[in-house]
């Protein structure tokens, strides 16, 4: 999809199509107003008529239009005027997207972009609709012998902005958003294949392949030969019940200065989750293969910030196993030493995500790191705490909680922040070991986080349990690319 920013009015637009906002009670958005004056008021006409109420998310189509240059307008309703918030604008724009993509119209110009958000600017306006209309129009059909194919899908989308001076900024949200929906769709397409494609190597290969396109990138891939002299016993011992070797993924990219501290994010990747001998109900047990989508949020970030030669040093990390169970597996009540030293009771083989992670927490001490991100998949209990809108956020640094919470905010991919309290650490205790990998039901999501702080202590570190946003179930089971925009938000707030 190619987009690009204009300035100029509605009826002057030569194109397959024009889109405008309608809101309800038939009450015309600015540019909608601009078409009504310049053909009569033929759009107050039709409204009056009834076809059109202006309720949120009604469409409706009108050609030959007076006095007006281009093949059709779209009118898209637009709900409550003093209700439009950023959820309407997504929600509206994603309307567009779909509509106009089956409407044979190959280009459109969009005046949505002129709508009135509550707090936010063009440019938040021209970001969101690049980003909004890329993932309305995502399919993954890679696996498919027969591809479900518009006939003529749309290829191009102009946004209007309020004036010339508007010209460079908006081209350059354009810039900037596309990069990141470059790299949410790469995270998608990693998530979205099966675990007999993608298994550890396969993810190394990725990473690999991002070397040879870009530069910028410097992969290196340790295999359970290097771990093992690493001491990284609780790592291993997750993938000790797969034919599939665990790999650990370092990518590196020096877009700063050379005495700039990195900041490094750690992805879970676990690209299929039996839960090992604890092993999980067979319902819906195909979704494990989502279990691996921290990793392919980290490898769609430095695709991103390679994409767009973001001025910052960023080391991403993934962490990649199968968790399956056979006679070599994992078994409750087996005691792992970790690369920290710190030995772990296994309570239970399918809390195995936090064993992966808290050896690559620890590797990446040796970064000496402005601040470490990790991402994960990590607990169900984030589901029943958050449901599928927020990411789960624990930090033992408040500033970089509060960098996170607001990049979250700025570009709509929020998080919510829960306590890492000193008391929790209790429910980790354990008569045979330095720590249980499990606290039992109570807090879940919140003990789970508290075991990674024990690997934590060296440096400012966040932890995002995307369990709840990563993917959804059902007719439109997928993976959805969170929290890529939310960490790209960052970096971009930490670059300028």
């Amino acid at each position: 999809m190619e987009f690009s920013v204009k300035s100029g009015n509605p009826e002057k637009q030569r194109s397959a199509c024009v889109v405008v906002g309608v809101f309800e009670r038939r009450r015309l958005s600015g540019a909608a107003r601009v078409l009504d004056k310049a053909s009569g008021g033929m759009l107050s006409t039709i409204l009056r008529r009834g076809d059109m109420d202006g309720e949120k998310e009604q469409t409706l189509w009108l050609y030959n239009l007076p006095n007006t240059l281009c093949d059709r307008v779209l009118l898209v309703g637009c709900g409550k005027e003093r209700e439009f918030n950023e959820a309407a604008y997504r929600s509206v724009t994603a309307t567009m997207a779909r509509t106009v993509n089956k409407s044979g119209a190959v280009e459109a110009v969009n005046y949505l972009t002129d709508l009135p958000v509550k707090g936010r600017d063009t440019l938040w306006k021209i970001s969101q609709a690049v980003t909004v209309t890329q993932d309305t129009l995502y399919r993954f059909q890679q696996l498919k012998s027969k591809k479900d194919e518009v006939q003529r899908p749309l290829r191009r989308i102009i946004l209007s902005v309020p004036s010339r001076s508007d010209l460079l900024p908006g081209e350059e949200a354009v810039r900037v958003a596309s990069a990141i929906s470059l790299g949410t769709r790469f995270t998608r397409d990693l998530a979205n294949l099966p675990g007999n494609i993608c298994t550890p190597t396969y993810l190394a290969d990725q990473a690999r392949q991002l070397n040879k396109t870009y530069k910028s990138v410097k992969v290196e891939v340790m295999e359970e030969a290097d771990m093992e002299k690493l001491g990284m016993g609780a790592l291993l011992s997750v993938s000790r019940g797969s034919e599939q070797p665990a790999k650990l993924i370092v990518m590196e990219y020096r877009g700063g200065k050379k005495d700039s501290k990195p900041i490094v994010l750690v992805g879970k990747g676990i690209t299929f989750d039996t839960g090992g001998i604890s092993l999980k109900p067979g319902e819906a047990m195909d979704e494990m293969k989502f279990d691996m989508c921290g990793a392919a949020s980290v490898l769609g970030v430095m695709k991103a910030i390679a994409e767009m030669m973001l001025p910052l040093n960023v080391i991403g990390v993934v962490a990649a196993a199968e968790n399956m169970p056979d006679g070599k597996a994992s078994r409750p009540g087996d005691v792992v030493t970790s690369m920290s030293g710190q030995t772990v009771e296994i309570l239970n083989t399918d809390a195995e995500g936090r064993l992966v992670l808290c050896d690559a927490l620890s590797y990446v001490e040796r970064f000496e790191p402005e601040s470490v991100i990790d991402i994960a998949t990590l607990t169900g209990a984030c589901i029943i705490a958050l449901g599928h809108q927020a990411t789960g956020l624990l930090s033992n640094h408040g500033p970089l909680a509060n960098e996170l919470l607001n990049a979250g905010r700025q570009c709509y991919d929020r998080a919510w922040e829960l306590p890492l309290w000193e008391e929790y650490q209790e429910q980790l205790k354990s008569n045979f070991a330095d720590m249980a990998n499990i606290g039992g039901r109570p807090a879940g999501t919140i003990t789970a986080a508290c075991f990674l702080s024990r690997f934590t202590k060296k440096y400012h570190w966040a932890h995002l349990d995307i369990a709840g946003v990563a993917w959804k179930s059902g007719k439109e089971k997928g993976a959805t690319g969170r929290p890529v925009p939310l960490l790209m938000q960052y970096l971009l707030n930490k670059a300028s």
